[in-house]
């Protein structure tokens, strides 16, 4: 398939289509196996059965239309869709091989829960949660929106506009090359290591949504590689392929240590981390950081005494070099919209839902502007990952400084000498604010009211868990969730995505 790897826009084949039907075919034999009750599979992400029939549910709907394109006249591929799709179906085939001859090749030692098929049967959960939900973005209810996506962060969806343009998907050397015209990167064993943190998939190639992941997770964009390595690499915390419930059995062997921690993805809010401590109690909490990045929220951890030793470890490492003075962005008001917000007797700068305090925090990607206090309360009332004003799914937020404009004088205050005067899409429809804000400030004083502390309630546990839990650390939320094995150098992250050895 010589032309996929060209990126040029090329139409889907019969033999495309057959390798589908052949995945389908795989899909529905390993979905009979892994609903077998003697594998007792707890149902908790990631779940297996549930993820095959939704995996299957959904790539039949995104290849109805490649299907019938030719013969009525339908719109066929656009862009580097049919690449994408190319990729997609083949790693899905081979992830779907593999874990059928861990049946064939397990025979009992498959329901056994410690046997070495069992575990590598739950890291391939993980690989076929991580493919899902990468055609979920790239392919919302089946249509495809790859060319659109955007990513959370603003400095690394420039990188890749620049680096790919409409791409949504491109080879790993390809990216490594462009990823180091920006950020240091060595040959070897660190660029391997990295291709094993951000290839969630492990197809050889990265998607713009696999970037996406990784940009938010190891934000900000300035430090990316040295947090990575600070975090990823040589932290002892760090664990890859562990599920909820194997983050629960680690733990446990650490009740008697309170402050024991490990941290991993979340395979059920992507993009985000998931904490995992021992209380002073002895209960185990596994928590989300919300809008911190993790550094933050493991260095305010340590100072609660809730994250003091890694894996059960005595060295904690240091994560103060991280820190830097927050470089908020800046919005300035302009002359129209300071006029605007005088009609209505109010101001740009102010939060439109509490309107006590001004907007300091910028949701990703809407764009849209408020305090950080009621985005919190909204979150805690809501469980809200959608922005209170458009519905649109938060991937981050930036605190932000709102500049006021000086009437009289066209100028901003403490404007710079030197800076960009071009204006910032500040993503404020006067109009639909007005109708919004007596709808928000009602919700605020009926039955909203910004916590007088930061703790949050417990997490619900997952289904079937028997963990206790105990309020978790100031600036987290609550999340039961899934994923990611221990790595603490080059050499054992490139390891990640391999498979277990049969035990003897």
């Amino acid at each position: 398939m010589a032309a996929a790897d060209s990126g040029t826009s090329q139409p889907t084949t019969s033999g495309d289509r057959r390798l589908v039907d052949k995945a389908l075919k795989r899909l529905d034999k390993l979905h009979e196996l892994c609903s077998n009750p003697r594998l007792g599979l707890r149902n908790s992400p990631p779940y297996l059965p549930e993820l095959v029939s939704e995996t299957t549910t959904l790539l039949m709907q995104v290849w109805e239309p490649y299907r019938s394109y030719r013969t009525t006249g339908s719109q066929g591929p656009r862009g580097d869709e049919a690449k994408y799709l190319r990729v997609h179906v083949r790693n899905l085939l081979d992830k779907t091989d593999r874990a059928l001859l861990l049946f064939k090749e397990g025979r009992e030692k498959i329901f056994e829960e410690t046997s070495s098929y069992r575990r590598n049967l739950t890291k391939l959960s993980l690989l076929f949660s991580h493919i899902l939900w990468e055609l979920k973005a790239l392919f919302p209810a089946g249509s495809f929106r790859g060319d659109t996506y955007r990513v959370s962060k603003t400095e690394a969806e420039e990188f890749w506009r620049h680096s790919f343009g409409k791409k949504c998907i491109v080879q790993w050397n390809t990216f490594k090359e462009q990823l180091q015209s920006v950020h240091s990167l060595e040959e070897g064993m660190e660029s391997m290591a990295l291709k094993s943190t951000i290839d969630l998939t492990c197809n050889d190639h990265i998607s713009v949504f696999e970037f996406d992941i990784f940009t938010r997770l190891f934000q900000p964009w300035k430090s990316l590689i040295r947090n990575w390595n600070q975090l990823a690499v040589s932290h002892p915390g760090y664990m890859a392929f562990l599920t909820y419930d194997q983050v629960v059995a680690r733990l446990e062997h650490y009740l008697h240590r309170p402050g024991s921690y490990i941290f991993r993805l979340s395979c059920t809010r992507m993009g985000q981390w998931a904490i995992g401590h021992v209380t002073v109690e002895g209960n185990i909490v596994q928590t989300i950081p919300e809008s911190t990045p993790l550094y933050q929220a493991l260095i305010q951890g340590f100072k609660e005494g809730c994250y003091l030793y890694p894996d059960g470890r005595d060295v904690n490492p240091d994560l103060t070099s991280l820190c830097e003075p927050a470089q908020r962005g800046k919005v300035k008001v302009t002359e129209e919209q300071y006029e605007l917000y005088c009609e209505i007797g109010s101001t740009f700068q102010l939060c439109k839902i509490c309107a006590e305090r001004d907007k300091d925090t910028r949701i990703q990607p809407c764009g849209h502007l408020l305090c950080q206090h009621c985005l919190t309360g909204w979150q805690q009332k809501s469980a809200g990952h959608t922005c209170p004003y458009c519905r649109c799914d938060i991937r981050g937020t930036e605190t932000i400084l709102v500049e006021p404009y000086l009437p009289g004088t066209g100028q901003w205050e403490e404007e710079e000498e030197g800076e960009d005067d071009a204006e910032e899409e500040t993503h404020e429809d006067i109009e639909l604010i007005v109708k919004e804000m007596a709808a928000l400030r009602k919700f605020s004083s009926l039955d909203y009211q910004v916590p007088s502390t930061h703790h949050t309630a417990p997490p619900l546990p997952p289904k079937n868990s028997t963990a206790s839990f105990s309020p978790p650390p100031t600036s987290q939320s609550q999340t039961s969730d899934t994923k990611t094995p221990a790595k603490h150098s080059h050499s054992r992250a490139v390891e990640r995505h391999g498979l277990d050895p049969p035990a003897q």
